[in-house]
């Protein structure tokens, strides 16, 4: 699951122990060596579906991490691309990867996306692997956030994976996780919220409604189907009534 480039299992339980923000904060250097980060075949499946949708002119990256959507979002936004994110440690990584030419002007901000410091600028939101930092009762809350930036027209779109098979080693697994988890919350603080299998596509489409988005399913191809005919990946994009300017 690590490369050798990883951390250690020493680095990741001192993560482990400590707050969200300051766990990634120390996990920064070497994140991108690390299973947490959203694969490239999942970002380059993405890319394809919003360039089909797209283009857009403005992208935020929410809870952008060591900045690998932000690739997602240079390839489908011309006009400029920000990313957002608790951590100082992961936005100085996002920083120096990105110092390169080409692709249009990129932005930087420190921020919760629980309180987002931007008015309705953005035509696209787009987030990869950090939901499960967010309570389901959090979510009401972050989805106007995302609302409140977008301008009309706007979409909010992510992938999704099919659960895991009950039984399955996956489903053994995250729920193996995340139940160890549970228990450090319970004897150790400051928390550290990552729950894996708490954001569930039925929940995720009801509360995208309540905050007010029209929301759309794209199945994913390149990640196949299930035995059932369900796709394995699907791309969530929900929409803030509208017209785009």
């Amino acid at each position: 699951m690590f490369t050798p480039q990883g951390p250690t299992f020493r680095e990741l339980a001192v993560q482990a122990l400590s707050s969200v923000e300051h766990g990634y904060d120390l996990l920064a250097p070497k994140f991108d060596h690390t299973p947490f980060r959203t694969p490239d075949s999942v970002l380059r499946s993405v890319a394809r579906a919003l360039g089909r949708i797209g283009p857009f002119q403005r992208g935020l990256d929410l809870c952008c991490g060591t900045g690998a959507g932000m690739d997602v979002l240079r390839t489908v936004c011309r006009e400029q691309v920000t990313g957002v994110d608790i951590s100082t440690g992961m936005l100085a990584v996002a920083r120096e990867r990105a110092a390169r030419p080409g692709g249009p002007p990129t932005a930087w901000v420190r921020g919760d996306a629980r309180a987002l410091p931007f008015g309705p600028a953005f035509d696209l939101v787009v987030s990869f692997g950090a939901f499960g930092h967010f309570l389901p009762r959090e979510l009401p809350g972050l989805f106007a956030q995302v609302h409140s930036v977008l301008r009309p027209g706007g979409r909010f779109a992510f992938p999704i994976g099919a659960p895991a098979r009950p039984g399955s080693r996956g489903y053994w697994a995250l729920l193996g996780f995340d139940a160890a988890m549970r228990v450090r919350n319970a004897v150790w603080r400051p928390p550290f919220v990552m729950y894996y299998r708490d954001f569930r596509l039925d929940d995720v489409r009801r509360e995208l409604a309540r905050a007010g988005f029209a929301v759309e399913l794209y199945a994913l191809p390149e990640f196949g189907c299930r035995s059932d005919g369900s796709p394995r990946c699907r791309m969530v994009v929900a929409t803030k009534p509208g017209n785009a300017e």
